[in-house]
């Protein structure tokens, strides 16, 4: 049983804690910006400071992930987002942060998630026993969504009972995970680093280039996520369509995961085993669907039902992507690809961020999300014409 399997449950530990800060820190950051500036363009840029460090070095993030102890990067690296955290809870108590302070500390988050993911990610397969990669997969994302539910919201009342307490959270999670990553064993031995040459750093581009099943997966999530990403507007949803204030920001960021932890729980103990290329343009589809009904939705029941619809058909895509791009890979190369498969997740979310940001500022928020919606179902269709082999993909393991 995996649940008994030490290594993975140290995995999923480290992972899940390192997400919990995460999330608190997208509602804390995002609702104090928003107080700062009252400026949409400002949320987006949220987004853009994170994308930047994270584009820049995810050649020399992925071949770190191949060439040294995963387990050790990941350490690293939420020793660091530790620090970070702890530098804005020192200047949001004293009073003296600043948008562009702000903007700064995300800068450095962004950088060392970047190295922090392709490591997280390659390390999965080595520490689940063979053949249950995508029920390992459904499990941690599992468990990340359950930190997911109680991140935003205890970063929504942290932040309403003092606004330096959600950072001080973040800082204290991120220092535990990093002590459950350096416990990590692995359940087979690590194959041999990989050379440091020009070539090998982008050998993870060669790889997704030649694989027309992992490109389409890894592009469909790119260009369907960066046009629907309504989420990054939800400090605007929650604070002048909605009326909810900081505590209802904190339940509309966790209703995706409620809907995603359901879904979870699910694929468990069900495994897709069949049409599981279908299963995935589905799900985007639905994405693009429970956007729309979100993004003209003016009551909070029905905001948090179709987020919760959001985070379902994510989950679904999530776990065929990921257990997909994990399968194909080469254990050698899996940090390099998880690298590429990173700055696309980046390029979706992060940007995506920014493109709603700059869209309501333009348009206004209720068109800027219904777009997206519109784009994200649209994005689905054209990928199932151009990449029949993923369509047609039928199993994973």
């Amino acid at each position: 049983m995996l649940l008994n399997h030490r290594p993975f449950l140290f995995y999923v530990g480290a992972r899940s804690l390192s997400r919990f800060a995460t999330q608190i820190a997208a509602v804390a950051v995002g609702w104090q910006v928003y107080e700062l500036t009252g400026s949409a363009f400002d949320l987006g840029m949220i987004g853009l400071v994170q994308f930047i460090p994270t584009a820049l070095l995810v050649f020399v993030a992925g071949h770190a992930a191949d060439r040294y102890d995963r387990r050790r990067v990941m350490a690293c690296c939420q020793l660091a987002q530790g620090v970070v955290a702890g530098y804005l809870a020192w200047g949001t108590l004293g009073g003296w942060i600043t948008v562009t302070g702000i903007f700064v500390a995300m800068a450095v988050l962004g950088a060392a998630a970047g190295f922090e993911s392709p490591a997280t990610a390659a390390l999965l397969p080595g520490v689940v026993p063979e053949g249950e990669v995508q029920r390992g997969t459904a499990i941690s994302t599992g468990a990340a969504q359950f930190v997911t539910i109680a991140g935003p919201a205890a970063g929504g009342f942290a932040y309403a009972f003092a606004p330096s307490l959600p950072y001080v959270l973040m800082a204290g999670f991120w220092l535990c995970g990093a002590l459950l990553a350096g416990a990590i064993t692995r359940e087979r031995p690590v194959a041999k680093p990989a050379a440091t040459s020009f070539r090998a750093l982008f050998a993870g581009v060669a790889f997704v280039r030649s694989s027309p099943a992992i490109l389409g997966t890894i592009s469909l999530d790119l260009f369907a996520v960066l046009l629907g990403g309504a989420v990054a507007l939800l400090p605007i949803y929650a604070s002048d369509i909605l009326n909810a204030g900081p505590w209802g920001l904190g339940l509309l960021r966790a209703a995706p995961a409620v809907g995603a932890l359901t879904m979870t729980a699910v694929l468990a103990r069900h495994a897709i085993t069949r049409r599981v290329g279908m299963r995935m343009f589905q799900a985007v589809i639905v994405f693009g669907i429970a956007t729309v009904v979100f993004a003209v939705s003016q009551t909070m029941w029905l905001s948090l039902m179709a987020l919760a619809v959001m985070g379902a058909a994510d989950t679904v895509s999530v776990v065929i992507r990921l257990s997909l791009v994990l399968l194909a890979t080469p254990d050698d190369m899996r940090g390099r690809v998880g690298a590429v498969n990173f700055l696309f997740i980046n390029a979706s979310n992060q940007l995506g961020q920014f493109e709603s940001g700059i869209t309501a500022a333009l348009l206004g928020t209720v068109p800027a999300a219904v777009l997206g919606g519109i784009g994200t179902v649209a994005v689905a269709l054209l990928w199932m014409k151009l990449f029949p082999s993923l369509r047609k993909v039928e199993r994973l393991e």
